[in-house]
Order: structure tokens, then C-alpha cells, then sequence
């Protein structure tokens, strides 16, 4: 008969993907998983395998969250502008926050893990094209209901969209003076015309 695990897996999960998101996969010790996640290492084998899986495990379970989140977003502001707005704000107010600056964990995992693992290289990607479907998806509803203009191709602006969130995201983690990313912000938002 097979014990009940004694942990709660996804809040040991949660304390894993803070960590790693925190320190990267590299800094990451498993004493520090051990310690961080409440469990002893033949638990964490047991229910995530070695440090790779729980690392992959942890990303998807962020990609997930902030997919969700970015949806959300994106779906339930008054106007496509205002919530572009809101969501690039959104990602420079996260820098004036107490703490560490950890930006996106994605963002973290395609320069630490992507350029010398295939998994993470797609994993990362699987993600930045979710959210260009989504800016997408955003530009031609705005489109159709006339608050934007047709100008050029919505999946090319949805792109470049993504790119400057990239870009923010990683300038915010230098924590500049939020003059510099409020201009950097205004400058995005006026692509859509």
C-alpha cells in the first residue's frame, strides 16, 4: 500500500518555483529546495524527480499562472489601450515593489536555460507565442470595434508588442528611475493607433 504524502505538493511546488524564479535554476541548491519546499530530499525525489523536473515543473506551473493572469488582463479592461496600459505598468509598478526584483521567471529561464536546453528553449517559446496570440487576439478586438485602426498586420504589431515586454520587463530588473519606463511605456502604447 502506497503512504499519503505528508506535504502538500503544491505548496511545496509554490516555495520551489519562488526559489528558483528568485535565484535561477544554477543558484538554486537542493538544500536550499529542502529547506525552502519543508520536505527531505527522498520526498522531493519522490514527488517531483531530480532538480530538472522539478525545475520544469515549476516553470509550467508559473506559465500557466501568468497566462491566466495576462488573459485576464487583457480581457477584462474598459478598452484594448487601457489594457495594454494597464498590463506595461503593471510590469514597471512590480519594480518600485519591496524585495528582490525577480521579474518574469520565463523571461529569467530563456537567458539562464534556453540557449543550452532544448526544453527550456521551447518551453520559453510555447510561452512568448501564448502571449502574441493573446496581444492578437487584443489588437483585432479592438479593431473590430473601431477604437484601433487597421494599420499593418495585428500579428506583426502583437509581435513587436511582445518584444517590448520583453525588453521592459528585463530594463525593469536594473530598476531605472520610473520616469525612464513610463516614457519607454508611452512610446509602446503609441503603436496602437
Amino acid at each position: 500500500m502506497v503512504r499519503p504524502r505528508a506535504f502538500d505538493e503544491d505548496k511545496a511546488l509554490d516555495a520551489a518555483m519562488r526559489l528558483f524564479w528568485e535565484k535561477g535554476y544554477e543558484a538554486t541548491s537542493l538544500s536550499d529546495l529542502t529547506s525552502g519546499m519543508g520536505i527531505q530530499r527522498p520526498s522531493l525525489y519522490a514527488a517531483f524527480g531530480d532538480k530538472k523536473e522539478l525545475f520544469e515543473a515549476a516553470l509550467r506551473k508559473y506559465t500557466r499562472a501568468h497566462s491566466s493572469y495576462v488573459r485576464s488582463k487583457l480581457q477584462n479592461a474598459s478598452s484594448v489601450k487601457e489594457a495594454f496600459r494597464s498590463y506595461f505598468e503593471g510590469i514597471a509598478a512590480e519594480a518600485d515593489e519591496e524585495g528582490p526584483n525577480k521579474g518574469c521567471f520565463c523571461i529569467n529561464v530563456m537567458v539562464e536555460l534556453a540557449p543550452h536546453d532544448v526544453k527550456f528553449e521551447v518551453l520559453t517559446r510555447e510561452h512568448q507565442m501564448y502571449l502574441a496570440a493573446l496581444f492578437q487576439e487584443t489588437i483585432e478586438r479592438g479593431i473590430r470595434s473601431g477604437e484601433l485602426k487597421q494599420v499593418g498586420s495585428a500579428k506583426a504589431l502583437a509581435h513587436t508588442l511582445l518584444v517590448s515586454v520583453i525588453g521592459l520587463t528585463v530594463l525593469m530588473k536594473s530598476r531605472p528611475e520610473r520616469s525612464v519606463a513610463d516614457h519607454f511605456i508611452a512610446t509602446i502604447l503609441e503603436l496602437l493607433k
